[in-house]
This record gives C-alpha cells, sequence and structure tokens, in this order.
C-alpha cells in the first residue's frame, strides 16, 4: 500500500473540495412524504447558513414543517408540490411562497422571517 499520497489531519482531501451536487427537479426519494422531509431538511440547512435558527417538526395528525426563528416572530414554512414542481409556502398570500429549487429561497424566506 502506497502510504505516500496520504493526508495529513487538517488537510483537505478532494472529496471535502467538492461542490455540492447541482439541485434537479427530480424528486428525492420517490414518496411525496418523503420528498417533502428532504426538502424542508435542506431549507433548515439554507437557513442556518444565512444565520436563521430553524426547527423541523413532525406532527402525528399533519403536515411536516419547518419554524425559522425570525427578529419579531417565527415563520412556520412547508414544502408543497404544486403539479410537478416544489415550493415553500409560508402564507396564503400570492407572495408568500418560493420555488424550492430557488436558489434564493432561504434568503427570501429569512426576509420574510425578519417582517
Amino acid at each position: 500500500m502506497d502510504h505516500s499520497k496520504a493526508t495529513s489531519p487538517g488537510e483537505a482531501t478532494p472529496a471535502d473540495q467538492a461542490q455540492p451536487a447541482s439541485l434537479t427537479r427530480r424528486p428525492v426519494l420517490g414518496t411525496v412524504q418523503e420528498d417533502r422531509y428532504i426538502h424542508l431538511v435542506r431549507l433548515a440547512w439554507d437557513l442556518r447558513g444565512v444565520g436563521v435558527v430553524t426547527r423541523l417538526e413532525l406532527p402525528l395528525t399533519e403536515e411536516p414543517y419547518l419554524t425559522a426563528q425570525g427578529a419579531r416572530r417565527p415563520v412556520r414554512v412547508t414544502a408543497r408540490r404544486l403539479g410537478d414542481d416544489w415550493v415553500y409556502q409560508w402564507g396564503r398570500g400570492c407572495n408568500q411562497w418560493i420555488d424550492a429549487f430557488d436558489q434564493g429561497a432561504a434568503q427570501t424566506i429569512r426576509k420574510a422571517a425578519a417582517r
């Protein structure tokens, strides 16, 4: 076994430097409930990256949702399938949803939570 290419602790490997896979519109795991969960978890990580505290809820009698803690109030976000597309929705208004694959979704929801 050739150890000459071994990395020292703390040294980045090619796998560490890999870029995240680009988002696609295909289902992540297959079922609507599994896809909904994956979308919410992905959003939670994205919101964490922009400085928003989140909590993912998986209630027994209603659909899963994510709570984004805002400066004034928490915002409850759901992932919904709209035809073949997925959206994040945090209210009933026409400006209270965004495509789940929109790269600016976390920023938009962060701004909504700050109001």
